[in-house]
C-alpha cells in the first residue's frame, strides 16, 4: 500500500513539473511575441517618420531581406494590428505575420501574400467580410485594401498565390481556426488595391559653387 501511494505522489509531481514546464513556455512565448511586436513597430515608426533621400530624381525603393520588418498590417473593423516580417518560416510566424517570399511586395504590381497563425494574429480573420479595408503601411509608403472574397482551400492549392496583373491582397491561415492539431485545410481571403499614398523621397539640396 505504502509502495502504491508513493507510486502515485511521483506521477502527481512529474505531471505537476510537466504542467509548470507548459505554463512556463506559453508564457515565454508571449512575452518574446510582444517584446518583437513592440520593438519592431516603434522602430519601424521612428523610421517612418525619417527623411526619405531620392536617388537621381527617382524614388528609392527600401530593399526587403529574409527577417527584416516589412511593415504593418491593420484591419480596423477586427482590432488586428501586427507587424509583418519577410519570410514564412516557423520562427517569423512565431513573433509576426509573415510576407510569403515568393509573392509581391506591398505597392508592386501583383499578388502581395501575407500568412500569420490562426490561433495568434489572424484568429480575427473568422469574421471578416466583404468590403473590409486592410490597411498595410510600409516604409515606401500606404496602401489600402478592400476585401472581396474569402475561401477555403487544401494546405496543397498554392493557386491563391498565383501571380497577378492587378495590385492584390492575399491572407493566408490555417483553417478551422479552433481545430486541435495540424488543422488540414487554409483560409483565404482576397483582396483589392484601392488606394495608395507612397511616400514621397525628399531631393537632396544643390549647394551653389
Amino acid at each position: 500500500m505504502r509502495k502504491r501511494r508513493s507510486k502515485f505522489n511521483w506521477v502527481e509531481y512529474l505531471l505537476l513539473v510537466a504542467g509548470l514546464a507548459a505554463v512556463d513556455y506559453y508564457i515565454w512565448s508571449v512575452v518574446e511575441t510582444n517584446y518583437f511586436q513592440i520593438r519592431s513597430e516603434r522602430a519601424f515608426d521612428q523610421e517612418s517618420r525619417s527623411p526619405r533621400p531620392a536617388e537621381g530624381g527617382k524614388t528609392r525603393r527600401h530593399v526587403v531581406r529574409k527577417g527584416d520588418v516589412v511593415g504593418r498590417l491593420v484591419i480596423l473593423r477586427l482590432h488586428v494590428r501586427v507587424m509583418v516580417r519577410e519570410g514564412d518560416d516557423e520562427g517569423t510566424l512565431h513573433v509576426a505575420a509573415g510576407h510569403i517570399p515568393s509573392t509581391a511586395l506591398p505597392g508592386d504590381q501583383g499578388n502581395v501574400g501575407f500568412a500569420a497563425h490562426r490561433d495568434t494574429f489572424f484568429r480575427p480573420l473568422r469574421n471578416i467580410k466583404a468590403n473590409d479595408r486592410i490597411l498595410v503601411s510600409t516604409l515606401d509608403g500606404d496602401y489600402e485594401y478592400q476585401v472581396n472574397s474569402t475561401e477555403i482551400v487544401s494546405p496543397s492549392d498554392v493557386s491563391v498565390l498565383k501571380a497577378s496583373s492587378t495590385k492584390e491582397l492575399t491572407l493566408v491561415t490555417c483553417y478551422p481556426f479552433y481545430y486541435i492539431g495540424s488543422a488540414p485545410k487554409r483560409f483565404i481571403v482576397h483582396a483589392v488595391q484601392i488606394s495608395a499614398n507612397p511616400k514621397e523621397p525628399v531631393e537632396k539640396a544643390q549647394v551653389a559653387d
